[in-house]
């Protein structure tokens, strides 16, 4: 397994390679539907949006959330959400914030898969049903935004320290794992 170190620069990114196994260590932000949703209307309403966006590892993710009385939040479960929900918003939210890696489950489509190559960006597979695991790697909330949102749904903001494992099922040159399984069912159809 290869630890990586977020945040990521894009020869990083690219150098992954399609079916590794990887944990990463650093920076990683929530988002599903509503931050992709509000950051970019933000962005067409000129209204200013998180720096953290910028070059992020976003994981697919609404984490269930406790605060103490002291006011600290720490995650409880925090599995993957599917991430084929954002495909329509996710080829311009890579672009405009350069998103480095999600981290999701079920994969995304070939659209995605071009905005990854444009910008290099990579998809990691999580799996599901692993959301306290997946916690454990969420060591540290580091702040959020929008919990008005709801919270699963609000941008939250996480130091996490060896956070996986995680498969790289869509590489920085457009190679998805999911294609190559969707071509091999057909290729095996075919013959029956």
């Amino acid at each position: 397994m290869r630890s990586l170190y977020a945040p990521f620069d894009e020869k990083t990114v690219r150098s992954l390679k399609l079916g590794e196994i990887v944990n990463i260590t650093g920076a990683v932000v929530t988002g599903r539907d509503e931050v992709h949703i509000r950051a970019l209307e933000y962005l067409d309403e000129g209204k200013e949006v998180p720096q953290c966006l910028n070059e992020a590892v976003l994981y697919h993710c609404g984490p269930i959330m406790v605060q103490d009385d002291k006011g600290t939040w720490s995650v409880v479960a925090a599995g993957p959400t599917t991430s084929a929900r954002m495909n329509t918003l996710e080829p311009r939210f890579i672009r405009e914030f350069k998103i480095r890696a999600i981290i999701g489950k079920g994969g995304m489509s070939k659209e995605v898969a071009e905005a990854m190559k444009e910008v290099g960006c990579v998809y990691l597979a999580a799996t599901g049903g692993a959301a306290v695991s997946y916690a454990e790697g969420l060591s540290r909330v580091t702040g959020y935004d929008w919990l008005d949102l709801g919270m699963p749904e609000a941008l939250w903001h996480f130091q996490t320290r060896a956070l996986g494992p995680l498969v790289v099922a869509i590489d920085a040159e457009g190679n998805s794992l999911y294609e190559k399984v969707r071509e091999k069912v057909a290729e095996n159809l075919k013959k029956l």
